[in-house]
């Protein structure tokens, strides 16, 4: 595995909260090591002065949505509130969506580039959707994506595993105890 700590540097990353929503987290196979994982990550990056960053799944009407939505039975899905034991703050940002990637009908790379931020702290679910696809998306604009591998989840475990799998072949894919560590540096 290459050596990623000189590239991760708290001063220009923010950590990105993927999709924490109650009726995503109600599915996952691993909730309790998920929220407390995802729980730990938000109060080191709030201490690190680090920018938290929520998304949140915001069905579009369903006049508006895409056919193959429609066509899947996923147009106008509602996955709830973002989670309460890992809610958001007044700092904080919540980023409503329409898409896996956080890129698409957002503002959101034109928020990091003014901020000077450069490296994008991925945990959430799911990871082979959102979670790959945002931090694909990241890589391919020039950013720096870091996958979180215990703080990110999915409803199914194979699918998540061999994400985790892919992503590591590309980018940085890494404990969160490891994570906070390079960052304290």
């Amino acid at each position: 595995m290459p050596n990623y700590e000189g590239l991760i540097k708290k001063n220009d990353s923010a950590l990105i909260i993927w999709d924490v929503q109650e009726v995503l987290v109600s599915r996952i196979f691993n909730k309790e090591e998920f929220l407390g994982k995802v729980a730990n990550l938000i109060s080191a990056a709030r201490e690190l002065d680090i920018p938290v960053l929520y998304t949140k799944i915001t069905p579009l009407p369903e006049r508006f949505e895409s056919p193959l939505r429609k066509a899947t039975g996923r147009a106008g899905f509602n996955p709830g509130e973002i989670q309460k034991e890992v809610y958001p703050k007044d700092s904080d940002v919540v980023i409503n969506k329409n898409t896996p990637s956080i890129f698409v009908g957002t503002n959101f790379e034109m928020m990091m580039r003014n901020a000077g931020i450069t490296t994008l702290l991925f945990a959430g679910i799911s990871t082979e959707i959102g979670i790959e696809s945002s931090a694909r998306h990241a890589q391919n604009l020039g950013f720096l994506p870091v996958v979180i591998e215990d703080a990110v989840s999915s409803a199914d475990q194979e699918a998540h595993d061999r994400s985790l799998k892919n992503m590591s072949r590309m980018m940085p894919v890494m404990k969160s105890d490891s994570l906070i560590k390079i960052l304290k540096t």
